[in-house]
């Protein structure tokens, strides 16, 4: 994979629904043929652009991307309340759990899940629970 993907890499990329970068236009969203979903991302490309971090030398960004693979599946309402309970004071101990713990089991979000853990230990450490 060579960066900038958009450039070096147009006919391997899909979105989520699996549409290809050329087929999603102004024209094909005036149409209707495209929809908001076809304008996602997919797990495929973030973890790619995980692997060109990581042979960039950017570990820590590579990590972002494969958290963000992980993201993919999980309903934008989820993400906005993990968003919303990951900040100070926002959330109990037990509420932060049964986050991790939906996040790992119903939507195979295993290193997101171990974030959230992380912030409860500390969260809890530092004082700033509900």
């Amino acid at each position: 994979m060579k960066y900038p993907l958009g450039e070096n890499e147009r006919d391997r990329i899909t979105s989520k629904t699996g549409k290809k970068l050329d087929d999603i236009t102004l024209d094909a969203v005036k149409e209707g043929s495209i929809t908001a979903e076809d304008i996602k991302i997919s797990k495929e490309m973030l973890r790619r652009q995980g692997q060109v971090a990581q042979e960039a030398d950017s570990a820590p960004m590579a990590r972002n991307f494969e958290r963000a693979a992980e993201l993919v599946d999980v309903p934008d309402d989820v993400i906005l309340q993990m968003y919303n309970m990951l900040r100070p004071n926002r959330a109990t101990k037990a509420q932060l759990l049964a986050m991790a713990d939906e996040l790992a089991n119903k939507y195979h979000a295993k290193t997101c899940a171990k974030l959230v853990l992380e912030a409860a230990e500390v969260y809890e450490k530092r004082g700033i629970l509900l």
